[in-house]
């Protein structure tokens, strides 16, 4: 049975929403936390609500030697769950697309620099990457985020596959619509898309400590994700044929 009794812990993006469930299942299960969020105010907000060690505000892509000191220093399981839902197309501007790359894919590769040294010396730790079903499927009307989600499951999927043997636990988790503030902010196409079947942050983070004791690597809070993902892989053209008429619905209301 796995049990994180006393693990060091790090959440970004745990002001709120998955962040902030992950984090409190996280510190009910004995792990010392170390909550993250760009907004410092949430980040001590939740880290004292919860019991929380401590609260490291700022940018994710920076927070590892800070967690590390206030985690004795070393750390023990990295959740990269801090992101951007950045709505748009092709034509987006160049400031979406680059903040969505940064954020969804490099802040992960940056932290993973820094933490797979002392991992693979030690012979263990665990990263888990807030992906979303748009890494594995695709969102309508959102470009930037669908493409750099779709990056950050492919680098999970690396990790894993590079260092598993030498005791990294790789765990990306997928789910579809979850009720938070990024849920509200994707507007008509989330509506139609997402909130029929929204689940709750906690669902996630349930849906994550399974995986891990199940030393699963993809977490599927809608399990229906997996028969999504196999129709897609066994015939795209029909797959991309439906998308492309939910598209059209979309378009049809207005957006």
């Amino acid at each position: 049975m796995v049990t994180v009794r006393d693990a060091r812990v790090v959440v970004t993006g745990a002001g709120g929403g998955i962040g902030a469930a992950l984090a409190r299942r996280f510190v009910a299960g004995g792990a010392q936390v170390v909550v993250n969020d760009l907004d410092a105010g949430k980040a001590r907000a939740v880290a004292e609500s919860i019991g929380a060690l401590a609260a490291v505000p700022g940018d994710a892509s920076a927070v590892v030697e800070r967690a590390r000191d206030a985690l004795g220093g070393a750390v023990d399981i990295y959740c990269a769950n801090a992101g951007v839902g950045s709505a748009g197309d092709a034509f987006a501007a160049e400031d979406v697309w680059a903040s969505a790359w940064d954020v969804n894919v490099m802040a992960h590769v940056r932290a993973s620099r820094l933490l797979l040294p002392d991992w693979l010396e030690r012979g263990t730790g665990r990263f888990v990457s807030t992906v979303s079903a748009a890494g594995l499927l695709t969102m309508i009307g959102a470009a930037p985020y669908s493409v750099t989600k779709h990056g950050a499951l492919a680098y999970a999927e690396w990790l894993s596959l590079t260092y598993r043997h030498r005791g990294l636990k790789v765990h990306a988790i997928c789910p579809q619509g979850v009720r938070t503030d990024m849920l509200a902010a994707t507007g008509s196409a989330g509506d139609l898309v997402l909130a029929p079947t929204a689940i709750e942050p906690e669902d996630v983070a349930d849906a994550l400590f399974d995986a891990m004791e199940a030393d699963r690597f993809l977490v599927l809070p809608h399990p229906e994700v997996a028969d999504y993902s196999r129709a897609r892989a066994g015939d795209p053209d029909r797959w991309l044929n439906g998308m492309n008429q939910i598209q059209q619905k979309w378009e049809a209301t207005g957006r």
